[in-house]
């Protein structure tokens, strides 16, 4: 989406974001062959978006162009302690209607195709009960042929139209075919009421979700893999200039290292390093001069 983010000075300054593709961005930049499927309009600030994609080394072969339409909006405002508000226009954005566009099929075999399919809580809420059971019938697909299933909880109520029912059930259907989860604590005590981040983890792992990593902000994160449960503190906290992305960057900190073939523990280290130096700068993406350094493990 385009990205309106409030300056120091209060002027705002445009840029793009939003969840998945945050995360693509920095896997990219972490050496991981990265691809991003979405759809955008044939407007000048999609060809940018998919410029910028391609300055970030992504494959933009499952960009679905749809004449006549624009992206979404966002809007970024922080408060003094570099917490985050978001508000949004993206009713009309062409990204929600992905898997019922013509072209569909070709996305499709592109996840099916990849090694690893990430995804998110947000992208469930774009797709109506048409275009979600295309998607979850793809990562089915996916699943049979060997692919890591990443979904990252990333619930926003108001993205679900305040039908806390409805976002439950297809979260609980993206988990049955999930193989890892990335879910924020924060999240999941507004979604389930989850007590603490092990309930997070007992109740995902009902599912059969294998690995489950619970991120809780400077809390650490919770990590859950071969049936055990390990605490992995932040080694170093700082005072967050803008959390935006924070969640994002863990996730491709910690998915990048995966795929390296780092433990998930030394994976967790990765991803906090990463949400660290992201938290430290304005935006979402940060510039490259400013991410380089960033062990992966």
């Amino acid at each position: 989406m385009v990205e309106l983010a409030r300056g120091n000075d209060g002027r705002y300054g445009q840029s793009f974001g939003g969840d998945t593709f945050n995360t693509a961005v920095y896997l990219a930049r972490a050496g991981i062959e990265t691809a991003y499927a979405t759809a955008l309009g044939d407007d000048v600030f999609s060809a940018q978006i998919v410029d910028l994609a391609r300055s970030e080394n992504l494959s933009t072969g499952a960009i679905v162009e749809v004449k006549g339409r624009v992206p979404g909006l966002y809007l970024i405002t922080t408060d003094d302690k570099g917490e985050r508000t978001f508000h949004y226009w993206r009713d009309s954005a062409p990204a929600r209607s992905l898997f019922e566009l013509e072209g569909w099929q070709d996305v499709a075999e592109h996840l099916v195709a990849a090694q690893a399919v990430y995804f998110s809580g947000i992208t469930l809420s774009l797709y109506s009960n048409a275009g979600l059971g295309r998607f979850l019938a793809t990562l089915e697909l996916a699943g049979e042929r060997g692919a890591w299933r990443v979904f990252d909880g990333n619930f926003r109520p108001r993205g679900w139209g305040g039908d806390l029912a409805r976002a439950r059930m297809v979260f609980s259907e993206a988990l049955k075919r999930a193989s890892m989860a990335l879910p924020t604590f924060e999240d999941e005590v507004m979604l389930w009421g989850d007590a603490s981040p092990e309930a997070t983890i007992a109740r995902i792992t009902t599912y059969g979700v294998k690995e489950v990593v619970v991120k809780n902000g400077p809390g650490g994160a919770y990590v859950h893999a071969e049936g055990q449960t390990v605490f992995v503190p932040v080694e170093r906290e700082v005072q967050p200039v803008d959390t935006t992305g924070a969640g994002d960057s863990f996730n491709a900190g910690y998915l990048a290292a995966r795929l390296k073939g780092a433990t998930p523990v030394d994976a967790a280290r990765a991803g906090h390093a990463l949400a660290g130096r992201v938290i430290m700068h304005r935006g979402a993406i940060i510039p490259r001069n400013a991410h380089e350094g960033v062990a992966s493990h």
